[in-house]
């Protein structure tokens, strides 16, 4: 097993409400040319929690962190019209992020949670992830 040393939580960027799953965003992946879907998990908007890319794979999500991290994102993030940044998270969805997290936290004690946005100029995931979830 790799040694994870951060969880980043991401979102998919897309129209808050509108559906997607792991599928989706496979395909979407595949067509820039990745071999795959870059995420390890997909929280979708009812909750359901999808697994993405295998947990021993490095993943294709953050530049510079895949090696050592897993990458969780959410279905969601943008508003219903595509012009900003939103945090469009469900309760189930939030519900759903949290449980991962901690069940990830307790597999990978020394992980940090950190947001895309820590690491890049994008708002992804639409929120503070760090902050939010700093005493998982």
């Amino acid at each position: 097993m790799r040694k994870i040393s951060e969880l980043i939580v991401h979102c998919t960027a897309t129209p808050e409400n509108k559906y997607f799953d792991a599928e989706d965003i496979d395909k979407w992946h595949r067509r820039r040319g990745w071999s795959g879907i870059g995420y390890h998990f997909v929280v979708l908007l009812d909750g359901t929690i999808e697994y993405g890319r295998d947990l021993n794979k490095i993943g294709a999500h953050t530049q510079g962190k895949n090696s050592t991290s897993i990458g969780i994102t959410y279905v969601g993030g943008m508003d219903s019209e595509m012009k900003y940044a939103k945090d469009t998270r469900t309760e189930a969805q939030k519900e759903s992020l949290l449980l991962l997290l901690k069940t990830l936290k307790k597999l990978h004690p020394e992980a940090v949670i950190y947001g895309h946005r820590d690491f890049s100029s994008k708002a992804c995931p639409s929120f503070d992830a760090k902050k939010e979830y700093a005493d998982i």
